[in-house]
């Protein structure tokens, strides 16, 4: 019973690292995840005045260092509508369905590097959700001269994440920089694919440059949303470590030879089996 467990959680042991059989508990526990971390967000969206106490607070300490650039870098581009439009879709397209689609790659492809992001994301988020809870911070689209781009001009975001999962005073961190940053990390070194690997740097780059020009963060959300992701990372690595010592031995599936012997080491993506190294 503890073997079948150890198996479900950390999925590198299960052998092949192409077998499906324990995605659904996978599934599980990411949805049970997700509802925790959405829940709590929910819990403690009313702190409405100290959200925007902390937002001024946060802009005045911004200011010293010379980041308070949301105002400035919004009225630039909104009078260029296929800008705006492209943002919008960045800052919508370029989150869950690239952190979903990055976890499938990779429970595919390398199974240890799938386990290492989703723990992660567990790890940051659960940091994440202390901040939502006694640090609630309003976001730029409350405050007069900004405009909420996605609202105003999409309906899309609603479907991906509808407002009653949202907690409107939960700016810092942002996780919509800091998880595409994991993932950007996470992917790059797991591949030799160039277009891959552009995309994990560009990915990231772009939702920092989104978060800001759609009104829904501050600067400096997106650098505190990144250290808590690499923390996590750190952490989940260290993890991964320290288990690899109780784990038992498992004999690996060696490739059927193919004409090429080395497309039997990477798989269609150029994802990496797993390795040791980050």
């Amino acid at each position: 019973m503890v073997r079948r467990l150890k198996i479900i959680v950390a999925p590198e042991i299960a052998g092949s690292a192409r077998g499906w059989r324990y995605f659904p508990g996978q599934v599980f526990i990411v949805t049970v995840a997700a509802l925790i971390y959405f829940g709590v967000r929910m819990l403690t969206k009313g702190a409405e005045v100290a959200a925007f106490k902390n937002a001024y607070d946060l802009l005045t300490f911004e200011s010293t260092l010379g980041l308070d650039l949301e105002a400035w870098s919004q009225s630039a581009v909104l009078d260029y509508h296929w800008m705006v439009t492209f943002f919008n879709w960045v800052y919508i397209w370029l989150h869950w369905p690239v952190i979903l689609g990055a976890l499938v790659l990779l429970y595919h492809y390398n199974r240890h590097r799938y386990t290492l992001m989703r723990n992660a994301m567990l790890i940051s988020g659960a940091l994440g959700l202390v901040f939502f809870a006694f640090f609630p911070v309003a976001p730029p689209r409350f405050f007069d001269g900004f405009t909420d781009t996605v609202a105003e001009l999409s309906t899309s975001y609603k479907y991906l994440q509808p407002p009653s999962v949202v907690n409107k005073y939960a700016a810092l961190p942002s996780f919509h920089v800091g998880w595409n940053v994991l993932a950007g990390v996470v992917l790059f070194r797991s591949t030799r694919s160039v277009p891959v690997r552009i995309f994990a740097v560009a990915s990231p780059l772009l939702m920092s440059v989104a978060v800001v020009l759609t009104g829904n963060h501050w600067v400096i959300d997106g650098f505190v949303g990144t250290a808590l992701a690499l923390i996590g990372l750190y952490v989940a690595h260290r993890l991964g470590w320290l288990t690899r010592r109780w784990q038992e031995p498992t004999t690996e599936v060696v490739p059927e030879s193919t004409e090429d012997p080395e497309l039997a080491k990477v798989g269609p993506a150029g994802i990496e089996p797993a390795t040791e190294r980050l």
